[in-house]
């Protein structure tokens, strides 16, 4: 008696670890790639410093300001697909704001010339390469075309100025993706962006001004949690 009942408990303790074991198994089996795939929505927040492209002061003066700094927010949506085991491709959208902003009041010039500047909204789409280190670590690179706009306000005289520059430029990063329980995921990223062309937007019924060359650079460390479907 003794003996079928061990044998017993043999057997079910084998048909009990079976399914464990094949769920082991199929963990394993599964292309890391698959878990870095399909839609996904994200909200982005981070540091923001824009520089105009000369890294020499114009006039040589310790408190000539060639930079604005602050915080960048929003959101994003992108689509990747696997690429075999280990990689991934896919698409991305973005639209942000940000708090970076000069006000000449203080009494502080700044190259960016007029009485005050300030960031406003960002939009960007583009691809992104990714390589999974693991089922839930991804590495990737990015990049694709930015389109900046910025409020600016001059006065003389006793006139005030409010106008608004269109940019266009392009962007490249890199960053970390790490899956967070069975949707979620958070990223840090390093983003440059460079914009190249301008264009005046002028209020009312004005035509906004021809293209112009411009050269400003943009830097961003960001990060972002959401969700993949």
């Amino acid at each position: 008696m003794k003996k079928i009942v061990a044998a017993l408990v043999a057997v079910s303790t084998i048909a009990l670890a079976a399914p464990a074991f094949a769920q082991d198994a199929s963990d394993e089996t599964v292309s890391p790639s698959k878990n870095f795939s399909g839609l996904s929505v994200n909200t982005t927040i981070g540091w923001d410093h824009l520089r105009s492209g000369s890294t020499k002061d114009i006039d040589n003066a310790a408190n000539v300001k060639q930079s604005l700094d602050g915080i960048v927010f929003g959101g994003g949506i992108g689509f990747d697909v696997p690429l075999g085991d280990r990689l991934t491709l896919g698409a991305e959208g973005e639209a942000t704001t940000s708090s970076a902003r000069w006000d000449n009041n203080n009494g502080v010039p700044n190259t960016f010339n007029l009485g005050r500047v300030k960031a406003e909204r960002d939009l960007y789409v583009g691809a992104r390469l990714g390589f999974a280190m693991s089922p839930k670590t991804l590495l990737y690179v990015k990049g694709g075309y930015t389109n900046a706009r910025f409020a600016l306000e001059g006065n003389g005289g006793g006139l005030v100025s409010n106008q608004r520059l269109d940019t266009d430029g392009w962007r490249a990063g890199a960053g970390i993706e790490q899956k967070l329980g069975d949707h979620g995921f958070g990223r840090i990223e390093y983003r440059y962006s460079n914009y190249q062309k301008a264009e005046f937007d002028f209020n009312g019924n004005t035509p906004d001004s021809s293209r112009f060359n411009i050269d400003t650079d943009r830097h961003q460390v960001v990060a972002s949690v959401g969700v993949r479907f």
